[in-house]
């Protein structure tokens, strides 16, 4: 008698990554791995040792971009062929109870929602920018572009958001929501949210942008992704919210792929304003508000506008002369500001400059400043790092001056003047006068 042959088991493999697909996400498939296979490089991209490798496909499945697979040796390769070829006639397993009530919990929200921020009745511009950026997601989505408009007397910024792309607004028009306080609008959007399910949630990264979105992605149990610079949906529609990371040092991009809705906030000036249709026309779905006012528990007294209207708007600046460290002292952005004048434009700062005392802080450009998209951006003795590249590299034209021929700044302008900008400035700016006086006598 001899004894019954054991069937093989199936192989598992191990994981292995995939040359030039990682995005570095934050580390996602690390922290899905049992046995500390992966560790991750300087670059955010995993190491994976084989050794250790258990074949369990977490990382696999946590992996927004595919970028994991799991690799057999041959001898495996074989053992899986010859299993696949016996079990081709039998039922085909149940899906994983895991991932049915995963998917099922998911497609219960659909549409792309835009928050309009409006202060007095005025609507921030970074609003309308969302707006054109959630056209895109919502048609990459196969799904309606919403707004949603809260405050008092503010319905005619319904008809402002259908003309920038929007399809249906969502209103919420009473005393309770004149004045921004945080309680009354997360009570507010919050019930909005449980009724509708939205898959997207979009809000500028302003004071007030930042204050909401917290909180309701806190109350909601979702996930959010601040001072996104790029949106996209991938191949399993999920939304894809690139941001710096690491001090500025990499740009990741974060996937929200268990939770709904998937909420980020953008700063102003980072996405393109959309063209406006005077003549388009949407639904207004009117919803009451769920919190009274003696529910409320902080009152608005007065209201004291920033700056008395004395600041400059360096962000919806067209023209920006910006210095860094090579400006060498605070007298020479002098200089600068001559140049700037000529132009019609303002003056910025990198934020070595900045933290050096020769400029304001609300001059400086950059991640932790301004993000600015002005039709000639002059960066003077800036060398380039990620940090100021971020909030000035949508600018339509580049002038970079400094004398390091080496600096990152060339790597993103449209002209590189390379020498002494302490000559080249002076020179420029009287070039421009000669020329705009010869313009003004013809």
């Amino acid at each position: 008698m001899t004894d019954a042959v054991k069937p093989p088991k199936k192989p598992r493999g191990k994981a292995r990554l995939l040359e030039n697909k990682c995005i570095a996400c934050g580390a996602r498939c690390q922290s899905a791995c049992p046995v500390d296979a992966i560790q991750m490089n300087d670059a955010g991209e995993p190491i994976i040792d084989a050794s250790r490798c258990i074949g369990c496909v977490k990382c696999v499945k946590v992996c927004p971009v595919q970028a994991l697979e799991m690799a057999f040796t041959p001898e495996e390769l074989r053992i899986l062929q010859e299993m696949a070829a016996s079990s081709a006639g039998a039922e085909p397993s149940e899906e994983d109870a895991e991932e049915a009530a995963l998917r099922k919990k998911l497609a219960a929200y659909s549409g792309v929602w835009v928050f309009v921020e409006q202060t007095e009745g005025e609507a921030a511009k970074v609003s309308w920018e969302l707006l054109g950026k959630g056209r895109e997601l919502a048609q990459a989505r196969k799904c309606p572009l919403c707004a949603v408009v809260m405050g008092e007397g503010v319905e005619k910024l319904c008809d402002q958001a259908f003309g920038y792309g929007a399809e249906k607004v969502y209103l919420m028009d009473a005393p309770v929501l004149r004045h921004y306080r945080t309680e009354a609008y997360q009570k507010s959007l919050c019930a909005l949210v449980e009724k509708y399910k939205p898959e997207v949630i979009l809000m500028g990264a302003t004071g007030l942008g930042r204050d909401l979105a917290g909180v309701v992605a806190t109350v909601l149990a979702t996930g959010l992704t601040a001072d996104c610079t790029g949106l996209s949906i991938d191949d399993k529609g999920n939304l894809m919210q690139t941001r710096p990371a690491f001090g500025g040092n990499i740009m990741a991009t974060i996937v929200c792929d268990k939770f709904r809705p998937q909420m980020s906030t953008v700063r102003p000036h980072v996405m393109p304003m959309p063209d406006f249709d005077a003549q388009a026309r949407g639904e207004i779905v009117r919803e009451p508000v769920p919190v009274a006012e003696d529910q409320v528990m902080v009152k608005v007294l007065d209201i004291l506008m920033d700056g008395g209207g004395s600041k400059v708007d360096i962000a919806g600046a067209e023209f920006i002369v910006s210095g860094g460290r090579g400006m060498m002292a605070k007298e020479n952005f002098a200089m600068l500001e001559e140049l700037a004048e000529v132009l019609g434009g303002v003056v910025g700062a990198s934020r070595s400059a900045v933290d050096a005392g020769w400029m304001p802080p609300d001059r400086q450009v950059g991640q932790t400043g301004k993000t600015v998209r002005p039709k000639v951006y002059i960066a003077c003795g800036i060398s380039g790092a990620i940090q100021h590249l971020v909030g000035m590299q949508d600018s339509d034209v580049v002038i970079a001056i400094n004398r390091d021929a080496e600096a990152p700044i060339f790597e993103v302008a449209s002209y590189g003047l390379v020498g002494d900008l302490f000559k080249i400035i002076p020179a420029l700016t009287n070039k421009l006068r000669a020329l705009k006086a010869a313009r003004s006598k013809a």
